[in-house]
């Protein structure tokens, strides 16, 4: 869908699940300071996140460079002032690389993350949460979970199938695994939000 002179890519669900999103982010994020998304993917979500949660810094990232380029593109053609350059970050990483610079980060936004990676990249992102973030801190992850082991609607069961037949690393996780997951890096949960086509909103606290 892009142009050889355009770098942009595009997520059509970003234009679903951004208003719903930002609602959520607004009551739970602190109001100023640093936000490292990670996993940014095509740069949709920063552009439209960012001039609406300022003064808050949004700081963007990901480790696919064709991404990267994605990001930038967006970045370009829809400046904010408080929207920063992305950061090549792979969740799995033991050290990101934003923290070679010192920033202070407030808090992590992922999206639509951790059911098409492997589960070491929840792990990952967990122990990166623990590094970063200082107690107050705050993780937010969005996307499709199970809860008690159980589908929250049998198109997350046909969505999981899709997943694990592309990629048998990944799928549809089980809240309770996520929620023990970030416990074991002293990230306690605070709140679970029911979102729309059957996606939930998890907030947790460093």
């Amino acid at each position: 869908m892009n142009t050889p002179t355009d770098a942009r890519q595009y997520a059509p669900a970003t234009q679903r699940n951004r208003e719903p999103i930002l609602e959520v982010l607004l009551r739970v994020l602190p109001p100023s300071g640093n936000i490292l998304e990670i996993a940014s993917g095509t740069g949709e979500h920063a552009v439209f996140f960012a001039p609406r949660l300022g003064p808050r810094q949004w700081i963007p990232s990901d480790p696919n460079p064709l991404l990267l380029s994605s990001i930038n593109a967006w970045r370009d053609r829809n400046p904010s002032d408080n929207l920063h350059p992305p950061y090549q970050i792979d969740a799995r990483d033991s050290l990101w690389s934003i923290e070679e610079t010192g920033i202070p980060v407030n808090a992590i936004v992922n999206i639509n993350m951790i059911h098409i990676s492997p589960w070491s990249a929840c792990l990952g992102l967990m122990a990166g949460a623990n590094r970063l973030l200082s107690p107050g801190g705050i993780l937010y992850l969005y996307g499709p979970f199970k809860q008690d082991g159980e589908y929250t609607s049998s198109s997350n069961l046909a969505f999981d199938e899709s997943l694990r037949a592309q990629n048998p690393e990944w799928g549809v996780r089980n809240l309770e695994d996520v929620v023990k997951a970030a416990n074991a890096e002293d990230l306690n949960l605070l709140e679970v939000i029911p979102m729309p086509a059957n996606n939930l909103s998890v907030v947790f606290q460093r």
